[in-house]
């Protein structure tokens, strides 16, 4: 059995990371347009240890582990809103002040923490098909399975899938997590047999599953299986980079797909994972291989490169947001029109963090392992 332990590190290690990737962003491009970075914190909370760097900036970890911040000069709090009261800042510091930069010098730092996350995806990517390789079974159906939903669609073995839903296809994974991610709904697939191209309707069975962490999900099921081996293919640098964009590209589209679904009624959220489930597939990974562990942290990266464009106050997206009604009134928002979004916000981001918990929660096998790892 997994200790406790043998979750917390690798978790701890990966969160940071990527974290420390998300904030280097903003810290960059912030100091790159000549703001004065005051705090550069991973965690929140007390302070565990820290140093100041020749440019005052106090780089800090602290005790609460579950995210970072920058603070620039001039804001309030590590959310980054301005400070109250009259604008008593000297020439010289405004020069220096966040809130007093230019509305696209602004944008600019905003959004860099999310660009980091979805570059840096794209690094581990390139590193891991150029050393390790890319996985590769070529996307070609070997059987039928009778009474499947391949069946009632009428493929047939020896058919190559070409596209779905209009994404070129060249693996054999990509679909089985589209046909996962897609059940009971219609697919547009297109085949090449004989030399011929043939168009096909599916419709992926909705079947329940036990996952990796003993609970039950509901996946889309095509009914087929493979024809050949598994392969692992080592690219050149470039052709790695190509792929490492294409790769991320797509984990970028499945992700926004199941959002999609998720605000529509079409799926359920039971995939929607905080940190406990985060910390589970952090321990998991870690059993795998070294290369496991860097694919799971390019697919966190992207996560949280995204979570963090969605348009909520509090996060980078709505501060964005702000950005896009300032530019169109020609004025930043009134500052209680900003306070209210920003508790509308806190309490979306709450309420998303209490979700995803119930969800780890409930997953009551993992929380007993984790509870008698504790005392083992």
């Amino acid at each position: 059995m997994i200790t406790i332990w043998e979750y917390i590190v690798p978790f701890l290690v990966i969160l940071t990371v990527v974290v420390f990737v998300h904030e280097l962003g903003h810290y960059l491009i912030a100091r790159l347009n000549g703001v004065k970075v005051e705090v550069f914190s991973i965690g929140f909370g007390r302070e565990l240890f820290g140093w100041n760097d020749r440019f005052g900036t106090r780089w800090k970890v602290s005790w609460i582990p579950l995210g970072g911040y920058v603070k620039f000069f001039g804001d309030e709090s590590a959310a980054s809103t301005p400070q109250n009261g009259p604008d008593t800042l000297t020439e010289s510091e405004r020069e220096v002040s966040f809130h007093h930069k230019r509305l696209g010098q602004r944008a600019s730092i905003v959004v860099a923490g999310p660009a980091a996350n979805l570059l840096f995806a794209v690094v581990v990517y390139a590193g891991l098909f150029m050393t390790h390789g890319q996985v590769f079974a070529p996307p070609v159906i070997d059987e039928i399975i009778p009474g499947s939903a391949a069946a009632a669609a009428e493929f047939r073995a020896g058919d190559r899938i070409t596209e779905i839903n209009g994404s070129v296809i060249k693996r054999f994974g990509e679909i089985q997590q589209f046909v996962r991610m897609n059940p009971g709904r219609k697919l547009s697939v297109v085949v090449l047999r004989n030399g011929s191209k043939i168009d096909l309707t599916v419709t992926p069975k909705l079947t329940s599953i036990t996952d990796n962490f003993g609970r039950e999900r509901e996946v889309g099921l095509l009914g087929v299986t493979r024809a050949g081996g598994v392969e692992l293919i080592r690219h050149d640098p470039a052709s790695a980079v190509v792929l490492a964009v294409s790769e991320t590209a797509r984990v970028i589209t499945l992700t926004l797909d199941y959002v999609g679904q998720v605000v529509v009624g079409a799926r359920s959220g039971e995939d929607i994972g905080g940190p406990i489930g985060i910390a589970r597939m952090s321990g998991e990974v870690f059993q795998v291989s070294f290369a496991a562990v860097l694919s799971f942290v390019a697919v966190l990266s992207i996560s949280l490169g995204l979570i963090n464009l969605f348009p909520i106050p509090l996060l980078d997206g709505g501060h964005l947001l702000f950005y896009a009604i300032e530019a169109v009134r020609g004025k930043p928002l009134g500052e209680k029109s900003q306070e209210y979004g920003f508790r509308i916000g806190l309490a979306l981001v709450l309420c998303l963090m209490l979700y995803a918990t119930w969800n780890d929660l409930s997953n009551i096998s993992f929380i007993t392992d984790l509870v008698s790892g504790l005392f083992s």
